[in-house]
Parts: C-alpha cells; sequence; structure tokens
C-alpha cells in the first residue's frame, strides 16, 4: 500500500472480530479486497469513488463470478445496473456515476489486461460485451430512460388487503406512491400524506395521481428491432407491431396506477372522514331549510289567524255601522212618518187652505205630493210657515212643487230620449257596413294596388277605402271586415258571378256622368255669337274639338290626400316595379302619370333646394 494509495482511498472501516475490535485508518484497494474476502467469504472488490459534485461516497461493486457467469447473447434481459456495480443505486446513479464506473470496469475486466494477466479469453464469447452493451443502454439518456421504465427491480404491485390490515393504511400505500412518484412527468409530485393532512392537500394529491401523466415507455421491449428489417416496408410493419404492444403496455401501466389510485381512495379514512362530514353538514342544511319552513309556516298561520280576527273585527265593526245606520233610518222613517202625520192634520183642521170644494180636493192631492217630496226638517219649515202666512205659503209650497216635478219629468224625458239616441246610434255603428258595388270595385282595386308583402296590408286597404268610398254615416271599415271581404270573394267564383259586371257597368256609368258635368262647367262667356248655330230654329252653343281636351284640363293644386296617397304608393311600388308610375297613377284618383311624375320632379327639386340653403347656412 503506497503513500498516493493512502491518499486517494482513506477511509475509516470497522474491523471485526476474529481481525481486532477498534476503528484503524487503512487505506488502498487491496486492504478493501482482502477484507472482502474474509468477511464475506468471495472474491469481491469494493471500488469506491467520491463525487466531485457533493461529499456523499459511492460505492461500486465489482463481483467477478457474476460478470462472468453472463451470456453476452443474452445482454438485453440482463440487469444493467449490476453489470456496472449500481445494483442499490439504480435510476439515482447520475451520468458521472455511470462513466466512472464504466471507466474502473474497463481498466480491470478489459480483455487485454485479462489476457496480459495469463487469464484465457474467448473473443466470441466474453463477458466484456455486457459491460459495453451496459454502457451503451445506461449512458445513452433515450436508451437508459427505455431500461428504466421497465427495471427488472421495481414492484408494479398494488398493496393486499391483507397487507393494508396489517400495516395500515398510511404504512401500507405511502411507499407504493413514493415508487411510483418517479414515473411522473411533472416534477414536485405530492405524496400520501398522514392523518393530519388538510382537506385540500389531500383533494389536491387526489387530483394530481387521477390525472398522473407517466412517461414509462416501453420500447425496450420490443419483440423485433426496426433495423433488421429487410426493405422499408418490413421495417414499417415491424414499426407498426413496436407501436401496437407499447400502447398495450402503455394501457395497462395506466390501468395499474389507476387502480392504485382507487383503491387508495376507498381506504382512506380521511375520505371517508371527509365524507361524512360533507354528509354531515348536507344533514345539517337540510334540517335548517326544514326548521325555515316549519318557521316560514308558522309565521304564515300567525299571520292568517292575525288576519282572520282583524277581518273578524272588521266585519263586526261594519256590522256595528250598518245596525247603527238601519236605526238612524228607521228613526228618519219614524219622524218623516210623524212629520207627514202632523201636516195632514193641520191641512184637514184648516180645511186644507181651500175656498171651495174643488180647491179641497186639489189641495188634498198636492198635500200628499208635498209629503212625497219634502223631508223632515223641509216638512218642518213648512209646518212653520203655515201656522204663519197661512193659505199664502200653501199655494206657493203647492206651487213651487208642481215646477219641480215637471222640471223632473222633462229631465227624465230628455235622459231617455238621449239614451234612445245613444243606443240606436250605437246600434247602427255596430251594424256590418253594407257593400255596394261601388265599394268592392273599389276593394278589387285596393287588393291590386297593395300587394302581398306589403306592410300593415289590410289596414292601408281599409283606409284607402275609407278614403275613397261613399257612406251614408260615420261608420267606416276596419282591417278584419276587409279581410273578411276579401276572402269571400277569392272562395267565390267572382268570375261567373254579376257582380264584377254590375261593378264595371257602374263605374261607366259614373265616368260617363263626371265627363257630362266637366264639359256643362265650361264657361258660358267663352261662348260668342259666332260660335252658336241654328238648329230647327234654336240657337245652340258650338263647341270646337280644340277646346274639349284643353278647357277643360286645368292645373289643380295637389290636396293632403292626394299627397298622401303619392307618399304611400312611392314605397309600395319601387324603381325595380315595372310600369312602376302607371300603377302610381291608379292609385290616385283624377291624377295621371304625368302628372304624378310631374309632382315628384317638384318635391325631389324641393328637398334638393333645402339641402343647398342648409349647407349655405
Amino acid at each position: 500500500m503506497t503513500d498516493g494509495d493512502a491518499n486517494n482511498h482513506s477511509r475509516v472501516v470497522e474491523i471485526p472480530w476474529p481481525f481486532i475490535k477498534r476503528k484503524v485508518e487503512c487505506a488502498g484497494s487491496a486492504f478493501l479486497r482482502y477484507y472482502n474476502i474474509k468477511c464475506h467469504g468471495a472474491d469481491t472488490q469494493l471500488l469506491t469513488s467520491t463525487s466531485k459534485e457533493n461529499s456523499e461516497e459511492v460505492i461500486f461493486e465489482d463481483d467477478v463470478e457474476y460478470l462472468r457467469s453472463l451470456d453476452p447473447k443474452e445482454w438485453k434481459k440482463q440487469d444493467h445496473y449490476a453489470v456496472l456495480g449500481m445494483k442499490d443505486l439504480r435510476y439515482k446513479a447520475s451520468e458521472d456515476d455511470i462513466k466512472r464506473a464504466y471507466r474502473q470496469k474497463v481498466l480491470k475486466h478489459h480483455p487485454d489486461k485479462r489476457k496480459a494477466q495469463g487469464e484465457e479469453i474467448r473473443s466470441d464469447d466474453d463477458y466484456f460485451t455486457c459491460i459495453t452493451k451496459a454502457y451503451e443502454t445506461l449512458g445513452t439518456p433515450n436508451k437508459r430512460k427505455s431500461y428504466d421504465s421497465i427495471d427488472p427491480q421495481f414492484d408494479d404491485s398494488v398493496p393486499t388487503s391483507a397487507e393494508i390490515k396489517k400495516e395500515g393504511f398510511f404504512k401500507a400505500f405511502a411507499k407504493y406512491f413514493e415508487m411510483n412518484a418517479r414515473w411522473s412527468e411533472k416534477r414536485n409530485v405530492p405524496l400520501l400524506g398522514d392523518d393530519n393532512s388538510s382537506r385540500e392537500y389531500v383533494e389536491r394529491f387526489y387530483a394530481f395521481w387521477y390525472e398522473f401523466d407517466s412517461w414509462r415507455e416501453f420500447s425496450y421491449l420490443d419483440e423485433e428491432e426496426k433495423e433488421r428489417g429487410a426493405d422499408r416496408e418490413e421495417r414499417r410493419w415491424i414499426e407498426k407491431q413496436n407501436k401496437a404492444a407499447r400502447a398495450k403496455l402503455k394501457k395497462e401501466e395506466m390501468a395499474r396506477i389507476r387502480s392504485l389510485v382507487d383503491l387508495a381512495y376507498a381506504n382512506d379514512p380521511r375520505i371517508q372522514r371527509f365524507k361524512q362530514e360533507d354528509k354531515d353538514k348536507k344533514l345539517a342544511a337540510k334540517r335548517a331549510r326544514q326548521d325555515a319552513v316549519q318557521a316560514k309556516k308558522a309565521e304564515e298561520e300567525r299571520v292568517l289567524k292575525e288576519a282572520l280576527l282583524e277581518k273578524q273585527k272588521a266585519e263586526e265593526a261594519e256590522k256595528a255601522r250598518l245596525d247603527a245606520a238601519r236605526a238612524e233610518r228607521e228613526q228618519q222613517k219614524k219622524n218623516l212618518r210623524k212629520e207627514r202625520k202632523t201636516l195632514r192634520d193641520l191641512c184637514k183642521a184648516n180645511n186644507y187652505y181651500a175656498q171651495n170644494d174643488n180647491e179641497t180636493v186639489s189641495h188634498l192631492a198636492a198635500v200628499e205630493k208635498i209629503c212625497e217630496m219634502m223631508k223632515v226638517v223641509e216638512l218642518q219649515d213648512f209646518m212653520k210657515d203655515l201656522e204663519s202666512n197661512g193659505r199664502e205659503a200653501f199655494i206657493k209650497t203647492v206651487k213651487d212643487t208642481e215646477d219641480k216635478l215637471e222640471a223632473e219629468r222633462k229631465a227624465m224625458f230628455e235622459t231617455k230620449k238621449a239614451e234612445d239616441h245613444k243606443a240606436k246610434k250605437n246600434a247602427i255603428l255596430k251594424a256590418p257596413i253594407e257593400w255596394t258595388p261601388e265599394l268592392t270595385q273599389l276593394l278589387i282595386k285596393a287588393v291590386n294596388l297593395f300587394p302581398a308583402g306589403t306592410n300593415q296590408r289590410w289596414e292601408v286597404v281599409a283606409n284607402f277605402l275609407n278614403q275613397h268610398g261613399t257612406f251614408v254615416d260615420e261608420r267606416r271599415f276596419n282591417a278584419k271586415e276587409v279581410l273578411n271581404k276579401a276572402k269571400d270573394l277569392q272562395s267565390s267564383d267572382f268570375s261567373k258571378s254579376t257582380l264584377k259586371k254590375a261593378a264595371n257597368e257602374e263605374a261607366f256609368d259614373q265616368f260617363e256622368k263626371d265627363k257630362k258635368k266637366v264639359v256643362n262647367n265650361i264657361d258660358d262667356s267663352s261662348i260668342s255669337k259666332n260660335d252658336t248655330k241654328l238648329v230647327n230654329g234654336v240657337v245652340k252653343p258650338k263647341i270646337n274639338g280644340d277646346v274639349s281636351k284643353d278647357a277643360v284640363k286645368e292645373d289643380k293644386a295637389w290636396t293632403k290626400t292626394e299627397q298622401e296617397l303619392l307618399e304611400q304608393a312611392i314605397k309600395t311600388f319601387p324603381v325595380s316595379t315595372p310600369e312602376r308610375w302607371e300603377k302610381i297613377a291608379d292609385c290616385i284618383p283624377n291624377r295621371t302619370k304625368k302628372d304624378c311624375m310631374k309632382r315628384y320632379k317638384e318635391l325631389v327639386e324641393l328637398v334638393k333646394a333645402k339641402k343647398q340653403a342648409a349647407n349655405v347656412a
């Protein structure tokens, strides 16, 4: 053992009996090998390495017997971590640890070194191939990831019910979640916790594991290698088969994780406690709702009882008021009868203030009328007046009574007459308007002028009829009546009916009458003596052919009604309508197409002038 070995490999070792019971400072790989042979009975060399990144010491095992027992042809089925002497370190080993382990294996087990020591080397079947394959697998990140995914030392099982019962929930499941946490794509994997963990922590834990995203993949178990395919088609087929096998294993892996989480969730005492708490909260809320309903019901019953009590008190008060009013009326009637009897007795005692028998009869009837019309106070005042003025007061009161009765009769007659007149007028207004041929023809024209699709069509048609029709009273058409008449005309065979013929004949007759009226209205002063002729000895005016048209036709101002009809027709028939101005002219009586176009141009010029004036201002 040299000083250099002592400086590089110094460590304190507890040497057991039969060597010596004390701690000694020892150094060098030879001493460690000697120690292992004596203690373990195997020629096993412990190779040590101090990490530069941390102060922890990594020990690489060197089991020569195990290495010699390996079959290079079965390298894929071997434990690569055990081959490199990292059987316990495994997935926790860093890349630097793997490189150092491989370097030490090469320094000791390279065929050239062993051959130099006199060992027989079989070039085609040497275990050093297993060391090389192990380093190729673990030294490449992707290949190491594939191998770690099927680590033979990893336990893929889930805890059994006997194990849960024996070790307890937290102890049994904690180690399984810690083992499976290595597969997570995400860092900071939440662990199981303990019985004192908060509800938020437990819910976050199960939410993470139910959405667990594993990086574990199973390409290492591919039955055939893609590169061994003879051509592209075969390589594609191999890749397809490998992908299907990996997907199946991935699905089984996720099902295993899910079964572990489901089993933990079903046996977690915290979840059971939380469920019980939720159940208790629901029951408490339900009881609170029931109590609130009962309290509300009790309050409603109390309010109802109070309302009934108030109603009963009001009914009793109303009954008392009615009884008092009835008693008062009875008292007034009694007083009225008493006063009437007193008046009759007073008049009888004074012979009804009559001067003869005829007056006696008439005054007797007058006394009864006075008794019927006057009230208690008036009767009392009248009797006082009789006592002071006698016949004169009686005659005056009788006359006033007769005048009052006459006025009441006249008012009653006028009221009845007004009511009869109103009832008669209402009956007339309620009666349907009789459809004359003129109104029917006007309806047909309006239906053609305002086709289907016109906004509020039947209201427009009714307004057209009301404006241009002739009515004998105040009754006018509404949209419903016009629609019903149009349906009747549509349902009947109008072509075979005489109504159309009669309407056309009446319209022609009306046109002839209007034409004659216009001709007769020509100013007689325009007819001179030279324009007369003698016919059978009678002087008659001579009418030139030029006058028949130009003299009759005059430019009339547009009325408000004609202006409204023009605006409605322009809106109804847009620019794209064929023969637009002919249809617009048909909507306006006594106006031609030329008149409508001229009026439209005038309106356009007027609008332009207003806009120009506004711009100038």
